[in-house]
């Protein structure tokens, strides 16, 4: 069995850049009413639909962030442009808090990775 860690947290990376993103391309109307709040309705017979997928995809994505909002700032700005690279499929966005250097830079992703990692195990992420 091979150690899949890293596929494992190249995925979540992308799935939580694209989650963080929530782009709207036109403005339109809120997708809650102001009267109601919070309020959510029984998602106990929505399977079909994926509404409970969503709902575990969801709460997964938040955990995950709480998780790379608890990290360092320079970690954090490591994170951000590895997810946005794994999102589009580039090899490498620069970000201001990261050094112009391949090689320093590489080093902080992944120890900022390593971090990632273990912070996801414990927090039952991974």
């Amino acid at each position: 069995m091979s150690d899949d860690t890293d596929a494992i947290l190249d995925d979540l990376l992308s799935r939580w850049h694209g989650w963080r993103m929530k782009y709207t391309p036109a403005r339109g109307f809120n997708s809650r009413a102001l009267v109601v709040g919070e309020y959510v309705i029984s998602r106990q017979y929505d399977d079909f639909n994926g509404a409970l997928d969503d709902a575990i995809e969801a709460d997964i994505m938040r955990s995950l962030d709480f998780q790379i909002s608890e990290m360092t700032v320079v970690h954090r700005a490591a994170i951000s442009a590895n997810a946005r690279a794994l999102h589009v499929g580039a090899r490498f966005f620069s970000h201001p808090y990261l050094p112009a250097d391949r090689e320093e830079r590489n080093a902080i992703v992944k120890q900022a990775r390593a971090a990632l990692i273990k912070r996801a195990l414990a927090a039952g992420v991974m």
